[in-house]
């Protein structure tokens, strides 16, 4: 037990240094441009499955609520949270459809949607994200392993991709850049 307890932390040291200068320019790109929305009047959409949901609902609670300072509430919706709203779309549309119904009816031209997605291929996050292109809106997605179909796809503003085959080491990595994403906007619109 002890040996698998120290390879999964030395395997996820090790990521992390492999990632660090890699995302350097990204993150700071997707925050720059949360940053912008969010000083017009927009707001930050957010979507994945499973694991990348509840990141989902984890980062928007970050900017709504607080993170590490007291400051006013940023405008940010988890499009996993409503099951009647997600649940009516699978029914009567597919589950394909679940988050892009949200963003067509929730983004605007100028706001963002964060997709995650740890295979980068969820359809679901796709046809969103096919959605908020539409709409003049910018894509920043959160993949792993190769990025998948999302990290080729046309809309993207920004690619923040994990290159490990692992969904495990890709998820904390995942919460890093979300929690490093949630820093970097409060330094910019709010200071130290």
């Amino acid at each position: 037990m002890q040996d698998l307890i120290r390879k999964a932390m030395l395997d996820g040291i090790e990521l992390r240094q492999q990632c660090t200068e890699p995302l350097l320019k990204p993150l700071a790109d997707a925050a720059d441009m949360m940053v912008q929305c969010l000083q017009s009047g927009g707001k930050i959409l957010v979507c994945g499955n499973g694991g990348s949901a509840a990141d989902a609902q984890h980062f928007v609670a970050e900017l709504v609520n607080r993170f590490e300072m007291n400051r006013r509430a940023l405008a940010a919706i988890s499009l996993t949270n409503d099951a009647s709203v997600m649940t009516s779309i699978a029914n009567d549309f597919e589950f394909n459809a679940v988050f892009s119904r949200q963003v067509e009816a929730l983004g605007r031209a100028g706001d963002v949607l964060l997709a995650i997605s740890t295979s980068g291929d969820s359809p679901n996050v796709l046809k969103a994200m096919d959605e908020a292109a539409g709409l003049d809106m910018l894509n920043i997605t959160l993949t792993g392993r190769d990025g998948g179909k999302i990290g080729l796809h046309d809309g993207v503003s920004v690619h923040i991709n994990i290159p490990h085959a692992s969904t495990a080491r890709v998820q904390e990595m995942h919460i890093t850049c979300l929690h490093i994403l949630c820093t970097l906007i409060d330094e910019r619109m709010f200071g130290g």
